[in-house]
């Protein structure tokens, strides 16, 4: 990640993203990803790349959202990017990795779910 402008706050972008989720802005949420950011899903069993792909994952994930959706649980700087553990969009626990291009911009992310201790 050492390529991303100075000034570019990893942590910040991954709580936009956060933020473009929880209030269903698909447009905001895309202004994140770069053109050719890629999503891999263990959740589901997923690859895609492509902005266009992005928005066909998301917009219907964003449109059936439960109430407990996009909680914050930990979020992470990691030596390559940001760790994020959250809520899915199902309200189910899931850790989300995400790396950024040199603009700043969203280049891949990885998620998989998150065992957590019952009462965590």
């Amino acid at each position: 990640m050492s390529d991303v402008p100075k000034d570019f706050d990893p942590i910040a972008a991954v709580v936009d993203w956060l933020d473009a989720c929880r209030t269903c802005d698909v447009a905001a949420l895309l202004d994140l990803y770069a053109n050719d950011a890629s999503l891999e899903c263990a959740c589901e069993g997923i690859a895609i790349q492509g902005r266009s792909a992005v928005e066909a994952y998301w917009r219907p994930r964003l449109d059936a959202f439960v109430p407990s959706a996009f909680g914050l649980e930990e979020i992470e700087p990691a030596a390559d990017g940001v760790v994020l553990d959250y809520s899915s969009y199902a309200g189910k626990p899931v850790r989300i990795v995400f790396n950024f291009s040199a603009d700043g911009k969203i280049r891949q992310t990885r998620c998989g779910p998150v065992d957590r201790p019952a009462g965590s």
